[in-house]
């Protein structure tokens, strides 16, 4: 059996796997291995796939995972997102959708120090959906508000996509992470667009909250100040050349533990569940790393990756279309994979094109996370959605599905703005290396 087939079969077989709900790390790792070893032998796969863990493990760009999920944890157990939602209430509280609009607010600023989208829309969940419930929301609204709002995790720095994009392309994470503040922005404002049209339609769906003193509501935003000064340690310092992203993630990790303990926000046993957390994330994340560079060797070695290439080449289309092609084929993909898988799979596949054709890679990089955010809301899998019906079982699944629609939309019209107009991604960048 000649490569190219049994890299063919493998990829099949991968699906087939997926289906049977064999999880993504270990689909790919074992779908890998075995058409390896049938290319070029059992010894001589066994001997590349220790080579691919070892590597894997010990690569320094990817220790920068572990210390902002760590950050991320310590900050959630120590309540600063209950008070990033209550500081937000305060400001929107009192406009119809006032809740929903504070529930997105606080899952972008969330984002700050989270890096995980899942993460933010599982606290999110438990912050915001009880607040919404009492003031009688739609469930439609505040479930769809906390699965749109989650999204925002990995587009806003730090970024766990971004950084594993940018061990796979080779592209600067530092870069990646001042380039995703504007489309990140952009989208915060978008969904809260999406929530006063919505609103302001039906406003029984999102009826306004308690109105808040003047004098409470900068009380509440002072609460907040821990999450600005862990952001701008770590954004601040990496777009000046302070330090590099992966010192700033460690900065970040101690930063958060230190203001939880100054705050005594901090107890043992919240650290020792940020610490499991911190693991079990990691654990997951690499696993899945591991199995992807696994089935990409596959790829090479079966000839895909170069077939696909010069396929996509031959058809002399434009370069604009091209990557509008490749967008679409994210689009679809988005329904049925994790983020994680797509970047994973794909990138390694469509980078070598796409550089080919002269676009900047950091560009590049900010529309594959925003279309792979897409995926995290779209039907059937939707990882966001799945995530909050688990927390919330009485919400029937029809109903978040429905909610999420505009803000889909509105995903799709922001990723067409980003696409035609590359200099709301680049011009931060170019900004921070003139500066440096």
């Amino acid at each position: 059996m000649d490569p190219l087939t049994i890299g063919t079969l493998a990829l099949v077989a991968l699906f087939v796997l997926l289906v049977a709900t064999v999880p993504i790390g270990v689909a790919m790792g074992l779908c890998g291995l075995v058409g390896i070893a049938m290319i070029i032998g059992w010894n001589a796969a066994f001997a590349l796939f220790g080579t691919t863990v070892t590597e894997t493990i010990v690569t320094y760009d990817l220790s920068i995972i572990p210390l902002f999920v760590l950050m991320g944890a310590v900050a959630s157990r120590s309540g600063l997102s209950g008070e990033l939602y209550h500081a937000f209430y305060a400001w929107f509280g009192a406009r119809r959708g006032g809740l929903a609009l504070s529930t997105i607010a606080s899952c972008g600023a969330f984002s700050a120090i989270c890096g995980s989208s899942v993460a933010t829309a599982a606290t999110m969940t438990r912050v915001a959906v009880p607040e919404m419930k009492r003031f009688a929301y739609a469930d439609s609204l505040s479930t769809a508000s906390v699965a749109a709002g989650g999204i925002i995790g990995i587009l806003i720095p730090p970024s766990v996509v971004m950084v594993l994009y940018g061990v796979l392309t080779q592209t600067s994470i530092g870069d990646l992470f001042i380039a995703g503040l504007i489309p990140g922005l952009l989208t915060i404002a978008g969904f809260m667009l999406v929530v006063s049209i919505i609103t302001r339609r039906n406003p029984q769906i999102g009826p306004a909250g308690e109105a808040t003193p003047f004098a409470e509501k900068l009380t509440a935003l002072g609460r907040t100040w821990p999450i600005l000064l862990l952001f701008v340690l770590i954004i601040g310092g990496i777009y000046l050349g302070v330090f590099t992203p992966t010192e700033a993630s460690g900065v970040g990790a101690v930063g958060a533990i230190a203001i939880a303990a100054l705050r005594r926000k901090l107890s043992r046993k919240r650290l020792v569940a940020a610490l499991r957390e911190t693991l079990i994330t990691t654990t997951m994340i690499f696993v899945v790393l591991i199995g992807a560079v696994t089935l990409n060797n596959l790829i090479v070695f079966s000839g895909i990756a170069g077939g696909l290439s010069g396929f996509i080449s031959a058809l002399a289309l434009p370069p604009m279309v091209t990557m509008a092609i490749i967008l679409l084929i994210y689009l679809v993909l988005g329904c049925f994979l994790d983020a994680l898988a797509m970047i994973l799979l794909t990138v390694p596949i469509f980078f070598p094109i796409v550089a080919s054709l002269g676009f900047d890679p950091v560009w590049f990089g900010i529309i594959v996370v925003m279309v792979v955010e897409l995926g995290l809301i779209t039907p059937p899998i939707g990882m966001n959605i799945f995530v909050i019906k688990g927390m919330m079982p009485s919400v029937p699944l029809g109903a978040i599905y429905r909610g999420v629609i505009p803000f889909v939309l509105a995903q799709i019209v922001l990723i067409v703005i980003v696409f035609l107009l590359p200099d709301l991604v680049t011009w931060l960048p170019d900004t921070a290396r003139a500066l440096r």
